[in-house]
């Protein structure tokens, strides 16, 4: 039988993702309940409004149900994981998956949200929120690695800059929680 002490270096050894293991985007679940949450809150409040209002009809709650189902699409959130020397982001729609063993670019896009394109030998490319791999260190760790030998095999010709930008931004958002947590912020 063993001692408290060894089931909590069982749990802390087994956090740290080995090489051959898949890295999954930790927050999904969450962020899927706050879509589901957020589209379920606008249609009850558009159909009490409504129903208050004494104007509430089956076709004017079919249109606030259909409203409330594109808010839902709208804030899907893409399911990321990675292994070793890939990547891939699954949607709604579909699935997308990038060799980063065999990166050609890493661009950055800069908008009302900001994505992380990435595009391999073989034309293939996936989008991703950089806040996706702020969040889980074992994506970003992934990717960094796998960036760093298609850099280093020469296939990577753009996007050094892009990667430095964000493992600046993770080194940040780490060095801030490690205040946060010991009480120096």
């Amino acid at each position: 039988m063993g001692r408290r002490g060894d089931a909590h270096r069982a749990v802390d050894t087994h956090a740290q993702q080995p090489s051959g293991e898949v890295a999954h985007d930790r927050r999904w679940a969450g962020d899927l309940r706050s879509s589901i949450r957020s589209a379920a809150v606008l249609l009850t409040f558009l159909l009490l409004i409504d129903w208050a209002a004494g104007t509430l009809t089956a076709p004017r709650a079919a249109l606030w149900g259909t409203l409330a189902l594109v808010l839902f699409l709208v804030l899907y959130p893409p399911r990321v994981s990675a292994g070793e020397g890939w990547l891939a982001s699954r949607g709604l729609l579909g699935a997308r998956r990038v060799r980063t063993d065999r990166l050609v670019s890493v661009r950055c896009l800069n908008g009302v949200g900001q994505r992380l394109v990435l595009r391999d030998t073989s034309g293939a490319r996936v989008e991703i929120d950089p806040r996706v791999l702020v969040a889980n260190p074992p994506l970003w760790h992934r990717l960094d690695e796998d960036a760093r030998a298609s850099a280093e095999g020469g296939s990577l010709t753009c996007g050094a800059t892009a990667l430095r930008r964000v493992a600046e931004r993770i080194d940040r958002e780490t060095a801030l929680t490690v205040f946060k947590v010991s009480g120096l912020d």
